[in-house]
């Protein structure tokens, strides 16, 4: 089984891409973000032409998250992080795929920092890694994936400064993810010097796909009884390249 997650930056605007992703890669789930379109506005008689089932939380303008699953329906199971019932946000969808929990996740991204968008990513995170330890409790396989807007280090992220102030590398936002991993979690695209750095974001600006200026921003985390079933993990760079491509690349995980 491949699982994919894909921060698409506007479902609607980038369907096309989407869909030929899907026919030449052919992944079982797909875990989308950032949606920007609301509910009702989610493109799903075309996924579904395409063999994809899906689940989804639509946000206007904004976030949004869904998950597909290749001919069949995930089998919802929840909308939204508990612990704060104000929070509107579609950051967070989860539901269960041939047996396995898969959840779809948008991490705010924080800035400015500091203030009160960073305070919000970080108590979102407090949320998730409180939710995340009772999916473990449960003992069923987990699969959390989207994009976390953390580079967990320095060998996720291109040579620069530039990004020194940023929420994604500050200390706390890097501390947070690394509380989550010592859960037991495993970071499947996790990859360690001297092995080449493996970037899934690549910012519009400044020439930076061109100049391989990534980061690694989305990731696959599998509870620990996934981790023997890991066959391969790797991202389609090829997806950035494309016309009105995303800023982001799909990144996948295989199961067996």
């Amino acid at each position: 089984m491949r699982i994919a997650t894909f921060n698409i930056n506007s479902v609607n605007r980038r369907l096309p891409n989407l869909l030929a992703w899907l026919a030449r890669a052919k992944p079982d789930v797909v875990c989308l973000q950032e949606l920007k379109a609301e509910t009702r506005a989610f493109p799903e008689a075309a996924l579904e032409a395409a063999g994809y089932g899906a689940v989804w939380c639509g946000e206007r303008s904004w976030n949004g998250v869904a998950i597909l699953a290749r001919g069949t329906a995930p089998i919802l199971t929840r909308v939204g992080l508990p612990g704060d019932p104000d929070d509107r946000q579609a950051r967070y969808i989860e539901a269960a795929v041939q047996g396995t929990i898969v959840a779809s996740l948008y991490c705010p991204n924080g800035n400015p920092q500091p203030g009160p968008k960073f305070t919000y990513k970080l108590a979102w995170f407090e949320r998730l890694i409180g939710h995340a330890a009772t999916l473990l409790a449960h003992g069923v396989p987990v699969v959390l994936a989207g994009d976390y807007n953390v580079v967990p280090t320095e060998h996720d992220i291109y040579p620069t400064r530039s990004f020194d102030r940023n929420a994604l590398v500050q200390p706390q936002s890097r501390q947070a993810f690394a509380r989550l991993l010592d859960q037991g979690w495993t970071d499947a695209l996790h990859r360690s010097p001297p092995e080449p750095s493996v970037f899934t974001f690549w910012d519009y600006g400044r020439n930076r796909w061109a100049r391989d200026a990534g980061l690694r921003l989305d990731h696959l985390l599998l509870s620990p009884g996934l981790m023997p079933r890991l066959k391969g993990a790797g991202v389609d760079r090829w997806m950035r390249g494309e016309d009105g491509a995303s800023d982001h690349a799909p990144a996948w995980v295989t199961l067996g």
